[in-house]
């Protein structure tokens, strides 16, 4: 597989965003018409189940879930085919209030011709997430 296939390398190119939070990079990395759906699914990042859509929806997106916490993202296996990359990640969310969330699924990142996202997929449930409190 081509380690620069756009598709990864926007997926990376993400991933470095979020862990080092550059809110303006990652949002210059999506389509107009981007669709995140992390995860699949209702969820409370996805209350109605369709997904977030478009850039405005995504920068609040930011702002509610991801300026608040640290993120780190792990790589485990990466593929890519056509326009899209699959990979098996293992996120730790850190949040303000202490509590830790550990996500292990495979997220799945659309491009299109331009290389920006257009659909970012989690697929992962918040049943299967390990959720570890702060020391009392």
């Amino acid at each position: 597989m081509d380690p620069n296939h756009p598709a990864l390398l926007a997926a990376r190119n993400s991933w470095r965003c979020v862990m080092s939070k550059d809110k303006e990079g990652w949002l210059a990395l999506m389509a107009d018409d981007v669709r995140v759906e992390d995860p699949i699914g209702v969820a409370p990042t996805n209350p109605n189940g369709e997904g977030i859509q478009g850039k405005a929806a995504l920068a609040d997106f930011y702002e509610k879930n991801i300026a608040p916490s640290q993120i780190t993202i792990e790589a485990e296996q990466s593929f890519a085919a056509g326009n899209e990359s699959a990979h098996v990640l293992n996120l730790t969310t850190a949040f303000p209030n202490g509590v830790r969330m550990r996500v292990h699924g495979i997220f799945t990142y659309k491009i299109n011709e331009e290389g920006r996202i257009t659909n970012l997929r989690g697929f992962w449930s918040l049943e299967d997430a390990k959720i570890e409190q702060p020391d009392a």
